[in-house]
């Protein structure tokens, strides 16, 4: 009898004790967004909304956005590129008003926040001539669309190669990647119809992947057509995305935001004056 007493009380304290647990959410879990393995940020170019969701000549990116979330009013924050990738990497433009090169900074970013919190970061440049490079301008590279350079806090180990570094075993990546295209393919120079097959050549892999290995890809566009609206489309992929469009106005420093919430970590810049992006997850 004593022993069946003793089994019973260490199987309601265990009980009671996994239930404590339980019952106290992770950092990720208390503001209502996952927290996924790895996230991919593709960041396109210069393209509005009605541009690409609906164009036959983005039958990719559509197709993504029809197996995603799909943001009907994703806005970039200003003109031109580059204060948009500083924004949606660092949480604000750093007072930049222009495409100009170079810039140095040491404030808080998304990158220097993963990697203080023992997680990793990389960021991937197509055609950048070597890893850790901090020159403006070669062949179809540009630094204006690679903001983590310019950063002072974030290692030259994150800044890669894409060619040379974009791993077939995806479950090597970092917490965080951000893949930048070069001029042609991102769309900037070159037709929506080429952006359109280097995602799908170069990105469908990581995508499908992600749908089942706790994984996220986010493809967003820097700035649209230079209209005043500035509306762009951005759309989620992943494991734990609900499938639809989705209306809540949003803009970099939400998407910002999301990523940080995801990982626990502290917020950059404006990002800590808007919400996270909580209504698309399963």
């Amino acid at each position: 009898m004593l022993a069946r007493r003793i089994v019973g009380v260490l199987a309601a304290t265990a009980l009671a004790a996994a239930t404590a647990v339980l019952s106290q959410p992770s950092a990720s879990a208390a503001n209502g967004v996952p927290q996924p393995d790895h996230v991919v940020v593709v960041v396109m170019e210069n393209h509005s909304y009605s541009e690409i969701i609906g164009s036959n000549s983005a039958p990719y990116i559509n197709s993504l956005a029809r197996s995603g979330a799909n943001f009907t009013q994703s806005f970039a924050v200003t003109h031109p590129s580059e204060p948009n990738y500083l924004a949606l990497f660092s949480g604000s433009t750093q007072g930049l008003t222009d495409d100009s090169c170079p810039h140095t900074y040491s404030s808080a970013n998304l990158g220097q926040e993963l990697i203080s919190a023992g997680r990793s970061f990389i960021g991937y440049s197509e055609s950048m001539p070597s890893d850790g490079y901090t020159g403006c301008t070669s062949g179809k590279y540009a630094r204006k669309h690679n903001p983590w350079v310019n950063f002072t806090n974030v290692p030259a180990a994150s800044n890669l190669v894409f060619e040379n570094h974009w791993p077939t075993d995806y479950s090597t990546l970092p917490s965080v990647s951000f893949v930048v295209p070069n001029l042609c393919d991102d769309m900037h120079d070159c037709s929506i119809k080429t952006g359109d097959t280097w995602l799908k050549n170069n990105i469908d892999g990581y995508a499908q992947w992600a749908k089942t290995h706790n994984s996220l890809l986010v493809i967003t566009f820097d700035e649209d057509d230079s209209s005043q609206n500035n509306q762009i489309p951005t759309v989620f992929v992943g494991q734990h995305v609900r499938t639809g469009n989705f209306g809540e106005h949003i803009n970099h420093y939400n998407v910002l935001r999301t990523l940080e919430d995801a990982f626990g970590l502290p917020y950059a810049g404006q990002s800590a004056n808007v919400s996270p992006i909580t209504d698309v997850w399963q």
